[in-house]
């Protein structure tokens, strides 16, 4: 059974390209705001890893993460953050508040689909 890839970003290029890119590994699922993704784990999904921009309307990246991170049933569950800033302070804030890794755009999706890959192989076990 394929893995599921939950990928929350309000540009819809970026999320028709991890949908295109990702898709030929992995089942992609993706949605436009926190707000969106909050929801839709809400109703009962489990993705094995969480690919979330920190820059969205609605509920930013950083309050996304503050509460899948304060959850008792999504806290385990791998997140990494997108941003188009590349800053250590950002990337320390991320890392801290419980992301499991920081990618700026603009990213190459290859990058991105081999981090995803070691993540669920490192939570798989």
């Amino acid at each position: 059974m394929k893995k599921k890839i939950f990928v929350i970003d309000d540009e819809l290029s970026i999320r028709m390209l991890l949908e295109n890119y990702l898709g030929k590994t992995y089942d992609v699922v993706t949605k436009s705001d926190g707000r969106e993704g909050i929801k839709y784990l809400e109703e009962g999904n489990i993705p094995d890893v969480i690919v979330a921009d920190i820059q969205m309307p609605n509920l930013d990246g950083y309050e996304f993460l503050k509460q899948v991170r304060a959850s008792g049933f999504f806290k385990d569950i791998p997140m990494i953050m997108l941003s188009g800033i590349e800053s250590s302070q950002e990337r320390v804030k991320c890392l801290r508040m419980g992301a499991d890794d920081y990618i700026v755009k603009p990213f190459n999706p290859e990058e991105l689909s081999l981090r995803i890959d070691n993540l669920i192989s490192r939570t798989s076990k």
